[in-house]
């Protein structure tokens, strides 16, 4: 005997004595016999297949053990088709239930991103009026006001215009969700953008006491960018810096070169946001505090359009924070010449 098992086909077929007893090739006692051979054997170190055994016990003959031990590996054979068959299907049954729930969820989506932009489209025109008539209001061409309504014109003023940014964000996320990112590509002073990006902040900054400082390269340096957008992006990323940002606070606005162009940078001194929670901020609608009587307003789409708008320029958003200390945002545009500013 050996202590080796010998690959035969035998090791294929399990319960290869049941088997041949159900088919009348050998009696129980037969098989218990051999059964309480092969214990001894293995006892002794000895490794035996059942089927070796019975032959060197002349149970059975070879030509009935190989006959036994192919019909059961043809069974086998067909059991496996047939559960590779079952399986098959039920894969492509679960394929075809998910890709009909991702055609219905794609639906909603769409339909979701047509109401979006109905509604802000509607809004937009009786918002414009609004803002005319108080523009009017305030300009006196409708009679004099006193201090009380004058103040309270320019307090409905900055809703009117909150009302609008958030209505831009709706359109906006609208447009971009059904991948229209059109970028009209400009060689832009980088100089001239921040002047504009601080015309819209610095207000915004002054009525909260938060120091709002830039700093820029001393020498011009211009960008490969979409004007409209990026000076959005710029926008977007101050008003939340100043929005979480606690009175007395600071935010920074910096612009430098790096080796692979120039680099934009929005920091604060904010309520900041956890590690696990930095990925979510990117996602539409979501707000890092999403209950009713939450402090702080929005949307929640500013950060998943700036995020589309930066990638569109082939560029990364990045973010780093500590709670309660300080929040990051930075991404890096392709540098161009300056003498060739504002050309296509």
């Amino acid at each position: 005997m050996t202590s080796q098992l010998t690959l035969t086909p035998e090791i294929l077929v399990p319960r290869i004595g049941d088997y041949l007893v159900e088919q009348g090739y050998l009696t129980p006692e037969q098989l218990a016999l051999a059964l309480q051979t092969q214990k001894e054997h293995r006892r002794r170190g000895q490794t035996i297949l059942l089927g070796d055994l019975l032959l060197e016990l002349h149970l059975i003959d070879r030509s009935h053990l190989d006959q036994v031990i192919t019909e059961q590996i043809i069974q086998l054979r067909n059991a496996l088709e047939e559960s590779n068959k079952t399986l098959e299907n039920r894969v492509n049954q679960r394929t075809q239930e998910l890709q009909e729930a991702l055609t219905k969820l794609a639906d909603l989506d769409k339909l979701k991103s047509n109401i979006i932009a109905n509604i802000s489209h509607e809004l937009r025109t009786p918002l414009t009026h609004i803002k005319g008539y108080q523009e009017l209001l305030l300009a006196g061409a409708m009679g004099a006001l006193n201090p009380d309504q004058d103040s309270t014109l320019k307090t409905i003023r900055r809703s009117t215009e909150r009302l609008e940014h958030l209505i831009e964000d709706l359109i906006n996320f609208s447009q971009m969700s059904e991948g229209d990112v059109a970028l009209r590509l400009i060689n832009l002073d980088v100089s001239r953008m921040i002047t504009n990006v601080l015309k819209h902040s610095l207000g915004k900054a002054e009525e909260k006491k938060i120091d709002l400082k830039i700093k820029q390269p001393d020498e011009p340096v211009s960008i490969r960018a979409d004007e409209e957008k990026i000076t959005w992006v710029m926008n977007q990323l101050l008003d939340n810096a100043i929005k979480f940002t606690p009175e007395k606070g600071h935010v920074n606005l910096i612009v430098e070169k790096n080796a692979k162009g120039i680099r934009f940078c929005v920091e604060d001194s904010g309520i900041g946001i956890p590690a696990e929670k930095l990925e979510d901020i990117f996602q539409p609608f979501h707000q890092l505090d999403g209950s009713s009587t939450r402090r702080y307003g929005g949307t929640g789409l500013g950060l998943s359009l700036v995020r589309q708008i930066v990638e569109a320029h082939h560029s990364l958003i990045t973010v780093t924070s500590e709670p309660g200390k300080y929040t990051r945002f930075s991404f890096v545009l392709p540098s161009v010449p300056p003498r060739a500013s504002n050309h296509v």
